[in-house]
């Protein structure tokens, strides 16, 4: 224990010293501005800075506080008494035109759940419009006394199929998961149940993960780790923890009391927010008791993400609309409405941010300020390290490279993943980005996804189709890069190739991960 608080404060000096790091930039950045167009770049940098500067406390002010949610939930658990009864509960699976085989290993699985066989019921939800996966998925709840619900169109996604679920069961929980989700722990409903003693609680979110297969999907499985280790139990604190979708348990009457799932592309988001402004109580339980199919290419991660991306654009439209409203302003702390407008930004941040720090670089390295001018010999002279602001903002940028370097090694014992989480960030900046826009114009964006027959050729071109905006970004920095080598501006060239190098990590994570 003392040695993970120990992690954890490393964690917030890390975070602390990259904003310190990020304004001395900015700050030097403003003392050398000499024009209208340079103190614009400046004030667009600092804006930036005080922007990323927010976030990065926030999440250190998240990694220090989330190490006494034990403490917290063992006050919980501590009060806790064996079930007088078995409540009824509904066993929820949804599926949209997935593979039959693994949609029945899920079902079947969750069969084995330690319940009172007459007070748990099990449903498949299946929008299915393949037919031969449709029909697949009926015989195998057919043969596993499943109750099968098909809808004939999507309305509502995944959230119209729960509500459609919820106007017929007479359950008092519902029990969620997704449709590759293996059950490893039988004790789910028997370990859940017990914390609804309080009345107020509406629902708990457990532990979500995937399982292990490649270097690459394990590294992705980190995504899911931060959040649910670090970032979950602080919002949990503050009564704001994320149904996360699947692997939870909710109270039937106080999601009908909600309204049901909002239908949106993310539904448990705004489910979050809405039990939370109807004054429920959440929790969040940090133990895994079933593991998802891992994501192990690319491709799949693209489609996780900008789902995830253009959701969580939609709940920043929604909450700061349903914020406005007085009956949701008095419910509201300044911490949960920080906690609701992070998650909302979070992704758009890592993506957005990214681009417009690499577009002020460029006209930074093209700008009359100093640090654009650094020759070979200036960076030998020793006269021209008193820059120590300057030097500061190579350590920003260095800083940045290595923090989740550093953060992965420490909780998760490897560098190489924590390289790859850097990497994927910069592979994804714009797939994230385009989400955002595509929600807040309302436009439903899609990849082409092309098929190919796997051979090298054919693979280069699925990669190249499916990167056409991050290659030519690349190559444009790339391009600029070599034009500030040529005016003996070694520093701006360094860091504009730098930047091309990492933006065709798209290019190279749909080839090598397609």
């Amino acid at each position: 224990m003392e040695k993970d608080l120990a992690g954890r404060l490393l964690a917030v000096v890390v975070f602390a010293v990259l904003t310190v790091l990020g304004f001395s930039f900015s700050l030097y950045l403003i003392i050398n501005a000499n024009s209208a167009y340079t103190y614009f770049l400046a004030a667009f940098y600092l804006v930036l800075s005080v922007i990323a500067g927010l976030f990065n406390t926030f999440t250190a002010y998240s990694y220090y506080r989330s190490y006494f949610y034990s403490r917290y939930l063992d006050g919980i658990t501590k009060g806790l008494r064996r079930l007088a009864r078995y409540p009824t509960v509904a066993v929820a699976v949804a599926s949209y035109n997935e593979d039959p085989e693994i949609v029945a290993g899920t079902i079947a699985r969750l069969k084995d759940l330690d319940y009172p066989k007459d007070r748990i019921r099990f449903y498949m939800l299946d929008d299915s419009t393949d037919k031969d996966k449709a029909d697949a998925v009926r015989k195998a709840c057919r043969k596993l006394g499943y109750r099968y619900m098909h809808r004939n169109n999507r309305k509502g996604y995944k959230a119209g199929a729960l509500n459609n679920l919820l106007k017929t069961m007479k359950e008092e929980f519902i029990a969620i998961f997704d449709y590759d989700e293996s059950l490893t722990d039988t004790q789910f409903l028997k370990d859940l149940l017990p914390y609804f003693s309080d009345e107020k609680l509406s629902y708990i979110q457990t532990e979500k993960r995937y399982a292990s297969k490649s270097f690459f999907s394990d590294t992705v499985d980190l995504f899911d780790a931060f959040f649910f280790r670090f970032i979950q139990p602080s919002r949990a604190l503050n009564n704001t923890a994320i149904f996360a979708g699947s692997c939870g348990l909710i109270r039937a009457s106080s999601l009908r009391e909600t309204g049901g799932f909002p239908e949106y592309v993310i539904e448990d988001t705004f489910f979050s927010f809405e039990s939370d402004m109807h004054g429920f109580k959440s929790l969040y339980i940090p133990k895994v008791y079933a593991y998802g199919k891992p994501i192990a290419t690319f491709t799949e991660l693209v489609r996780q993400q900008w789902r995830y991306n253009y959701g969580d654009t939609q709940f920043l439209g929604y909450f700061m609309k349903r914020s406005r409203k007085e009956s949701i302003k008095k419910r509201m702390s300044l911490i949960s409405s920080i906690d609701y407008m992070t998650h909302g930004f979070g992704l758009n941040y890592i993506s957005v941010m990214l681009v417009l720090f690499t577009l002020i670089s460029v006209l930074i390295v093209f700008s009359q300020l100093p640090i654009a001018h650094l020759s070979i010999q200036g960076m030998l002279s020793a006269g021209y390290l008193t820059f120590d602001l300057e030097l500061l903002g190579v350590g920003a940028l260095f800083l940045s490279i290595i923090a989740p370097v550093i953060l992965t090694k420490m909780y998760f014992g490897s560098v190489r993943k924590g390289i790859m989480v850097f990497l994927l960030n910069f592979a994804l900046a714009f797939i994230r980005a385009k989400a955002a826009f595509a929600a807040v114009f309302r436009k439903k964006y899609k990849v082409i996804w092309a098929r190919d027959s796997g051979q090298k050729g054919y693979r280069l071109l699925y990669a190249l189709r499916n990167s056409v905006s991050e290659v030519a970004f690349s190559a444009s920095l790339i391009a600029l890069g070599i034009v500030a080598v040529g005016i003996n501006n070694l520093y701006g060239g360094a860091w504009l190739l730098w930047y091309g190098a990492l933006y065709v990590s798209t290019l190279f994570m749909f080839y090598k991960y397609k």
